[in-house]
């Protein structure tokens, strides 16, 4: 599919059955399996090799399209290019690009852990990410080779396998990262050719670590959350599901706004691989260019945070979908305005929560039929809670936190108490790498501790009001950050808000808002304060008495505001990005 038969291209041919059959153990017990998702892309490619698996725009602005069974051997390759050199952990270092995706299964099918890394973060987050993970090779783009100058100051001898992203069969533009494919194929030839059948499809042991998914570190060192191959499978299976990803006519062509590097890409590359959809992928977010493929592509399906959400739905290419797309919403909490916006354009809302400790979503806000019958301000109210449990995990709960450190007791489900967030089942993932200490805070008491608050509705789904250190406690009333930023968003003249607490002499804390407005639009402070207090409807001691119109608010690279960032602009610091 990707155009004229390259090197590679020929050296798979009397290869290919490889890549699309996979022979299973006799002697394994018959009524059980290992669980992995790497098994997904053989599994494909065995169904429909000729599927279109990958569409992307490469760095050198070309299209390029893979099928599924020359995705598979490509994955194929670079799994026995890395048992060749005996490697075991593998960094990825790329935006979302063919190379990332047919990384993480290659890297799955030789044994080895994905460790992949934010390009976003600081050059010292990254040198000591893969400096903690122990990662023996690195495969990065091009384009962040330089992101990796501290780090391979600091470690010279770890090697880098780097992906130039072109359309090039051939040649120095196909660039290190063919070549490893190549020799790795040649080193299966070599051996055997026993293809897909002497890699690792179903984890000899499938609670051992598939990958290191690091948390951001906005505020402290970033943590390694393993991930087993099991808890990927189910996670992975769970968003087949609760995403409905073969919920839609033909095939589901899934556009890759979410970083793949963030928690795994949620689990995505392998539930989209599991039901052989189209990955398109992206480079960077770009709107005008998603706009042209939700309407030329006929895409069905993509991720993203409210942030981009937001953005999407204010771009100038925007306008209704004539067939449904749906969007899974996550990363922080929606507004009921924002998924009104959606909807309008035909974008559907498929709300879900979750953090990198749990595989990405793990919640939803199911549906109900009784929501259509409501008004609408009160339906999407509905839409932005986050729900109940997925199908693969147990159920959410909320817990007290006014009782002794171990102690799980739930709160009323009453929609007022508030608690905190707490997980159980398949999909929570094993622990921090080499931290024994904040393994047990995260799991205290025999559950998984989110750190976010919320309220327990009757009918069982929850509802986040805020990080337990984001709430703002005024003169011993809680106020929801939260619910102030959905609040002001409903101004017709705001696009994106951030609420945060500063001191009060009098009430101890107050609310402060950080707005960014629509494009063409101008509005003062004190306006915005004025609409709060007569035309928003909450309540009195609510209202923010500081409101402060910013050109943008800083964000981490999944979208979330940063509100750690925003205390210090309060305080008078700088308002550098």
């Amino acid at each position: 599919m990707s155009g004229p038969k390259s090197r590679l291209s020929g050296l798979l041919g009397h290869l290919l059955p490889s890549s699309s059959h996979v022979d299973h153990d006799v002697n394994k017990v018959n009524n059980y399996h290992t669980l992995s998702p790497t098994f997904f892309l053989p599994r494909a490619a065995s169904i429909e090799p000729d599927a279109e698996a990958i569409y992307h725009l490469t760095a050198n602005n070309k299209v390029l399209r893979r099928s599924y069974i020359e995705t598979a051997d490509r994955a194929r390759g670079l799994a026995y290019y890395l048992k060749k050199h005996k490697l075991q952990r593998v960094g990825i270092l790329a935006p979302n690009t063919p190379a990332f995706l047919e990384s993480i299964f290659g890297i799955g099918a030789a044994g080895c852990v994905n460790i992949a890394v934010n390009y976003r973060l600081k050059p010292e987050d990254i040198s000591y990410i893969f400096a903690h993970s122990d990662a023996e090779l690195i495969i990065v783009d091009e384009e962040y080779v330089s992101l990796l100058d501290l780090f391979r100051s600091e470690h010279p001898d770890i090697p880098l396998l780097i992906d130039t992203d072109t359309d090039a069969t051939e040649g120095q533009l196909s660039g290190p990262f063919d070549a490893a494919i190549l020799e790795g194929l040649e080193y299966d030839k070599a051996t055997g050719a026993k293809g897909w059948n002497g890699l690792e499809t179903q984890a000899a042991d499938e609670n051992s670590t598939i990958a290191l998914a690091y948390t951001s570190g906005t505020t402290a060192r970033p943590k390694g959350v393993e991930f087993s191959h099991r808890g990927s499978y189910l996670a992975a299976m769970g968003n087949v599901i609760e995403s409905g990803l073969n919920y839609h006519k033909g095939r589901c062509r899934y556009l890759w706004t979410l970083p793949m590097f963030h928690a795994m890409g949620w689990t995505f590359p392998w539930a989209i691989t599991a039901v052989r959809g189209t990955h398109y992928c992206l480079r960077k977010i770009d709107y005008p260019y998603i706009w042209h493929l939700l309407k030329n592509e006929h895409v069905t399906h993509f991720n993203a945070a409210p942030t981009v959400n937001t953005l999407l739905c204010a771009a100038k290419e925007a306008e209704r979908l004539p067939n449904p797309v749906r969007v899974t919403v996550a990363a922080s909490p929606p507004t009921a305005h924002l998924f009104e916006q959606m909807t309008n354009l035909n974008l559907h809302p498929v709300h879900v929560y979750g953090m990198t400790e749990t595989y990405g979503p793990i919640t939803k806000g199911y549906h109900m039929p009784v929501w259509d019958t409501l008004p609408d301000k009160e339906k999407y109210q509905r839409m932005a809670r986050q729900g109940h449990g997925f199908v693969t995990s147990l159920p959410v709960r909320v817990i007290k936190t006014d009782v002794p450190d171990g102690a799980i007791v739930d709160v009323q489900r009453n929609g007022l108490e508030l608690g905190e967030i707490v997980f159980e089942g398949n999909i929570c993932a094993k622990g921090y790498y080499k931290d024994p200490v904040a393994t047990s805070k995260l799991f205290e008491g025999g559950v998984l501790h989110s750190g976010d608050l919320a309220v327990w509705h009757a009918d069982g789904a929850i509802q986040i009001m805020d990080r337990a250190k984001d709430i703002i406690i005024s003169g011993g009333e809680n106020i929801s950050s939260v619910a102030l930023e959905s609040m002001l968003v409903t101004h017709p003249d705001i696009l994106e808000a951030g609420v945060v607490a500063v001191p009060d002499s009098h009430w101890g804390e107050r609310p402060k808002a950080f707005v960014t407005v629509q494009s063409g639009k101008q509005i003062e402070g004190s306006e915005i304060i004025a609409w709060a207090k007569t035309a928003s409807g909450i309540s009195k001691f609510m209202v923010p008495r500081e409101v402060e119109v910013v050109p943008e608010l800083p964000k981490t690279s999944t979208g979330k505001v940063k509100k750690n960032v925003l205390r210090e602009w309060a305080k008078g610091a700088s308002r550098e990005i």
